[in-house]
């Protein structure tokens, strides 16, 4: 039996759910920032430290389908942060509005008792807007991987590696059925 569905377990359930709502205005507030000065990408960090610390405790009470989902806004978060696109960094922040709409159905699901996954939410322009900006994501990573072996040919030293690579945000995807 999961610990979500262990009654023996509800006020822990439901203090994990207390928790992350009062985080959504902060995941909010971060977006909000974005949006008001685009070139400030410190605050797509600031998402990801703050939907990491959902997605740890949703792991530990075994909510792993809002910890793969948080996984997937903390990538996206991060990898917004690494980018110059103005414009492109406007539809991240859209997917990541999104994100937070969702995530707060998932734990009002819990909340309710019902199911908590992404199953029984409508998830379709949701997934449509992930694939668009995955292959987006593609691209950049293309050209700064032959940026880089440009680079390196030219000074002769070995090119560093981004730990945020596109298949990890596709892997994530496919883990949570997107």
């Amino acid at each position: 039996m999961s610990m979500l569905n262990d009654p023996s377990m509800k006020e822990i359930v439901m203090d994990f759910c207390s928790e992350s709502e009062q985080l959504f205005p902060q995941l909010t507030s971060a977006l909000e920032q974005v949006e008001e000065n685009l070139s400030e990408k410190k605050f797509f960090e600031q998402f990801g430290q703050i939907i990491d610390r959902i997605m740890g405790a949703a792991k530990s009470i075994g909510a792993e389908e809002i910890g793969l989902f948080c996984e997937l806004g903390k990538v996206i978060a991060y990898k917004a942060s690494r980018i110059d696109d103005q414009k492109l960094l406007g539809v991240v922040a859209a997917v990541l509005f999104d994100t937070v709409d969702l995530l707060t159905k998932m734990i009002n699901q819990i909340k309710d008792g019902g199911d908590h996954s992404l199953d029984g939410l409508d998830t379709k322009t949701f997934s449509t807007r992930l694939k668009w900006l995955s292959e987006k994501f593609k691209e950049i990573e293309k050209k700064e991987a032959a940026k880089v072996t440009a680079e390196a040919s030219a000074v002769a030293a070995p090119a560093s590696g981004d730990s945020l690579k596109q298949n990890d945000i596709d892997a994530l995807m496919a883990s949570l059925g997107l």
